[in-house]
């Protein structure tokens, strides 16, 4: 016999104990959160071999989405929707990489730029490749249903205050 799933367990288990009212969305939280990990492991199998992680590919992608392939600090942080200190981090480890370099503006030296290499092109490409293929086209779900997903997802977003446009 397989195992229960710990998810319908643990509703079960919040009715008995009275929180029916809250059952429902412990189980949509809960969900949502483990998805997230599998998830994670499967992007983490993909950049792994390329010694990034998803943060560090979503600086590298957003550079090589530029005209000019470098982006202020503060912009990339507010893209990506982190504080700085992260950005701060991914940065600096994908300098170190040689994936990026820090520049200053031109006319304002107080702006601080991230600039995407060669190298940091070569393996940006390389890596959403892998991740196309292997997660980004087969998510684990039909095309009508990611994108139904995603609009449920939006909304949650939405509800609690997330930048969302249709």
């Amino acid at each position: 016999m397989p195992e229960p799933d710990p998810i319908r367990e643990a509703r079960r288990q919040w009715v008995a104990h009275g929180w029916e009212d809250s059952a429902d969305g412990m189980a949509l939280v809960t969900s949502l959160m483990r998805a997230q990990q599998l998830l994670a492991e499967r992007i983490d199998a993909e950049l792994r071999p390329l010694n990034l992680t998803f943060a560090r590919y979503e600086v590298l992608r957003l550079l090589a989405f530029t005209k000019q392939g470098c982006m202020r600090m503060t912009r990339l942080g507010s893209l990506l929707q982190v504080h700085p200190t992260s950005v701060t981090s991914a940065v600096d480890r994908l300098v170190r990489q040689g994936f990026v370099e820090r520049a200053r503006r031109e006319g304002d030296r107080r702006v601080v730029l991230a600039a995407i290499t060669p190298a940091g092109r070569v393996v940006v490409e390389e890596a959403t490749e892998r991740l196309n293929a292997a997660v980004f086209s087969r998510p684990g779900l039909p095309a009508a249903e990611v994108t139904e997903l995603t609009g449920l997802l939006g909304r949650l977003r939405a509800e609690a205050g997330d930048v969302v446009t249709t």
